[in-house]
């Protein structure tokens, strides 16, 4: 069990750095693989090491940290205006390199303070491996390096990590106060690539390079991906802890889209030359530029926080009871579901038929073995020489999609309700595998009633105002998306256990389902939410405004059906939930459930597939029965 939760742990770790990298790239299709060797961006694909199975948190750290600076990189930064502004001699190229790679990271790092922190892990543990912090001769130590590490804390304000501070020390005396001058006036162009060139061109001037930049034919083509690769975008989607997107995210990314569309209106070539000194993403006269981006990342009273998220936990569903009960639960779960045996096997057959008559289907001919190609045989006859010709039917399963089944496990869902949500994932979840659909199947609920660990830390600290969420939360992951049904059917039982089900924080469970779904490589998501009604958990009400769960709730259902490539929908069980979700549907009698998941699912499969490989697809009907 030890290892299968490593396991566990590990890949999740990958999903949520790869979701993260790309957030932070606005790249949704980039390519990101784990395995030996060094941190690298090749051939479109972002290659980063594999970490060790037990998460040891300074690889983890570092691991971030790598993913990071590549993917500022590849969001910052433009080739063309590089390879443009780059000096001609190796070692002069080499500073200049160092010098870019630090204004990309400087750009993350003052706007997202979970990013600044992964940079200095991994910086500190670059600088371990290369024994920088046992330098004691200038000649070892690389003056790319010290200046970089130098360019970055003028930009940034950040210390220099300890492993890296014997390094820059040997250099920070040795360079002439011009020097430091001309590092002094980067920050202002930081934002900038053209204009931050230049400068650091000033930067070698003083170091004593020659300048010589190699003219390339399509300065016109640099200019324009430089135009394409500074986007200003606060980036706010991630905060202070990888790839968890917080509430504030939600709110940062739709200023960031405003943001973006203000400064897609480039001016002219012409406009350009009047005003050589104007940044292309400026902002109007009389605001200031660069934007004040301080506290950016801080926490706003106004807006949903948890007061503490360190008792927090995402748990399988076999780790919560013995075996020999889960073992019990699942036999109680069959009993149920044995007298629905005839109407969910037609439900199960009913989808199965749909979905696999939208499989593509084809014939191969002229193989050299399978089905004997009939319509061949005449020319056999003709001409005994031939051979005979054999055929083969192809066809492609639903391989490129995924379903998140997301339940309520709160306690007034116990009974009847609960009962049925399980009997509908388990069907579901057996179905849609027979299809090649790939299922898992998620819980929600929190560790206590009326709040827990967070709440008496909060009460010892002498209760603070604007405490936000004070409960702590529980995430049940009864099936991953990787695992077979076979494998994961008892973990399902766990839904019958009535001491799981407690309050439930609806709006945080959608990011973390979501944040999952991020983390696929299908190209088409769909996340379906079962719950009977609003979010309830009274310790996080008594100190908050009545709304305060509710309101999260909407925002979190705004971005992802309005900003995000998967598709939602939500069932609810005895309350109308149609008021928050866009496509839903409410259900007086629990037994409906199962026919509703089947419909439900079906008529997202009837959305046309091209459009779902590309953009999510515009589902703004609400349904009710």
């Amino acid at each position: 069990m030890s290892q299968q939760r490593g396991d566990d742990r590990l890949e999740s770790f990958r999903q949520h750095t790869a979701a993260a990298a790309r957030a932070i790239a606005k790249r949704d299709t980039l390519d990101v693989r784990f395995g030996p060797g060094t941190p690298i961006m090749q051939d479109g694909t972002l290659h980063l090491p594999k970490p060790a199975a037990d998460l040891e948190y300074t690889m983890v750290c570092r691991v971030r940290g790598e993913a990071d600076a590549l993917a500022l990189r590849l969001r910052h930064h433009a080739t063309g205006t590089h390879a443009s502004k780059s000096p001609s001699l190796a070692p002069a190229r080499e500073v200049f390199d160092a010098l870019e790679q630090a204004r990309c990271e400087a750009v993350g790092s003052v706007r997202m303070m979970g990013v600044a922190h992964n940079l200095d892990a991994a910086i500190a543990q670059k600088c371990r491996d290369a024994g920088y912090e046992h330098l004691t001769d200038r000649a070892d130590a690389p003056l790319s390096e010290a200046l970089r590490l130098l360019a970055r804390e003028k930009m940034t304000g950040r210390a220099i990590p300890q492993a890296a501070s014997a390094l820059v020390d040997l250099w920070r005396p040795a360079l002439e106060q011009s020097v430091h001058e001309a590092l002094d006036r980067l920050t202002g162009y930081m934002h900038n690539q053209t204009q931050f060139a230049d400068a650091a061109h000033e930067v070698l001037r003083e170091l004593g390079f020659e300048i010589e930049v190699e003219e390339e034919q399509n300065a016109d083509d640099g200019d324009s991906d430089d135009s394409q690769g500074e986007d200003q975008d606060a980036g706010d989607t991630q905060g202070d802890e990888q790839a968890q997107m917080s509430p504030d995210a939600i709110e940062g990314a739709e200023g960031a889209d405003t943001e973006q569309m203000e400064g897609d209106e480039t001016p002219t070539e012409g406009d350009r030359d009047d005003r050589p000194d104007m940044d292309m993403d400026a902002q109007p006269s009389g605001e200031q530029w660069p934007p004040d981006l301080s506290g950016r990342n801080s926490a706003d009273a106004n807006r949903y926080h948890a007061y503490s998220t360190e008792f927090d936990e995402i748990i399988a569903a076999e780790e919560l009871c013995e075996a020999d009960e889960l073992n019990r639960l699942r036999a109680q779960l069959d009993d149920q579901v044995s007298h629905l045996q005839s109407v969910v096997g037609k439900l199960a057959n009913r989808l199965q038929r749909r979905l696999m008559a939208k499989q593509t289907r084809s014939w191969e001919f002229d193989l050299e073995e399978g089905i004997l190609d009939a319509a061949r045989l005449a020319r056999v006859v003709a001409n005994p020489t031939q051979p005979l010709s054999y055929k083969w039917e192809k066809q492609a399963p639903f391989r490129d999609t995924v379903v998140s089944l997301l339940i309520d496990n709160s306690g007034s869902m116990r009974g009847r309700p609960i009962t049925v949500a399980a009997i509908s994932a388990d069907v579901l979840a057996r179905t849609l595998e027979r299809c090649g659909v790939k299922v898992e199947i998620l819980g929600f609920t929190t560790r206590a009633w009326k709040g827990g660990l967070s709440r008496e830390r909060w009460l010892t600290s002498g209760k603070p105002a604007n405490a936000g969420r004070l409960n702590d939360l529980r995430h049940i992951v009864y099936k991953s998306a990787d695992a077979p049904w076979r494998r994961a059917r008892r973990s399902l039982g766990l839904m019958l256990r009535e001491g799981i089900l407690k309050e439930n924080i609806d709006g945080e469970a959608l990011l973390w389902a979501h944040e999952r779904l991020l983390g696929r490589p299908e190209q088409r998501r769909i996340l379906m939410v079962i719950s009977d009604g609003a979010p309830v958990d009274d310790s996080t009400l008594s100190v908050n405004a009545g709304n305060y769960l509710e309101r999260h709730l909407r925002d979190v259902i705004d971005y992802i059906e309005n900003r995000s490539p998967v598709q939602l929908v939500a069932i609810g069980i005895g309350h109308d939930v149609t008021r928050y979700y866009n496509r839903a549907v409410t259900l007086v009698d629990a037994e409906q459930l199962g026919g509703t998941m089947m419909d439900q699912l079906t008529e997202l499969f009837d959305v046309d597939d091209d459009d779902n490989n590309h953009q999510r697809t515009a589902l703004s009907a609400t349904v009710a029965r």
